[in-house]
């Protein structure tokens, strides 16, 4: 199988464990991983650090275009990406269109030349296996309670000294979840071929064993 078919696409909503799958996917199967979500958040954190509004659609677009126009793949690996401003930033501006096709193509790029030393590519977001990837071989959503996605996101912000609430990110993200599965660009759902994963009462540990048996399933490697 060629690296064209070597595609892993997983989808999820926010804290669900579908980077940490991603990731330690990729380095078990020496595969070349890209944080779609990450690029979103770049955007979203770009119009916030020029002073302007997420929401607004314009605004939105000028920095999409910017960050694929410059775009250097050290800026995902910023931490103030993963704050939670950056993360309700890429909410609002990932509603708007002309954003998902601006970063459409450095997605779709990335999938087919993950570089010569990959055996194939991973990429995680929301709309992965349905608009990104369509014809990946695997495709996997990962989901958890919102009550235990909420833990994980307090628990992940806490450690790094930011102040928050359980209540306060639950409601985030629960807003968060309704604005990515109604807008009316590549809505966050499941692939009609995707293979679900509850993360909810899984380990990390459990969760890489149950996809690493989907994987070897559908990829010859």
């Amino acid at each position: 199988m060629s690296k064209l078919n070597n595609i892993i696409a997983i989808d999820g909503p926010a804290a669900s464990g579908k980077g940490t799958l991603a990731r330690s996917l990729a380095d078990t199967l020496d595969f070349a991983y890209m944080d779609t979500g990450a690029l979103y958040r770049l955007v979203g954190f770009t119009v916030l650090e020029r002073g302007g509004d997420p929401a607004n659609s314009d605004e939105a677009i000028e920095a999409a275009y910017f960050c694929r126009d410059f775009f250097d793949p050290n800026l995902l690996e910023n931490p103030a990406l993963r704050l939670d401003e950056s993360g309700q930033a890429a909410s609002k501006v990932a509603v708007v269109p002309q954003v998902r096709e601006a970063l459409l193509d450095l997605q779709k790029g990335f999938a087919v030349r993950p570089g010569a030393s990959y055996k194939g590519a991973i990429l995680d977001g929301r709309d992965i296996g349905t608009v990104i990837c369509p014809e990946a071989p695997v495709k996997l959503f990962i989901s958890a309670s919102d009550e235990v996605r909420a833990q994980r996101r307090t628990k992940e912000l806490q450690s790094k000294g930011i102040e928050v609430t359980y209540g306060a990110v639950l409601k985030d993200m629960r807003e968060r979840d309704a604005r990515d599965a109604a807008r009316a660009a590549a809505p966050m759902k499941p692939a009609d071929d995707a293979i679900a994963i509850d993360t909810s009462d899984l380990t990390p540990a459990e969760i890489l064993d149950k996809a690493l048996g989907i994987v070897k399933e559908r990829l010859s490697l």
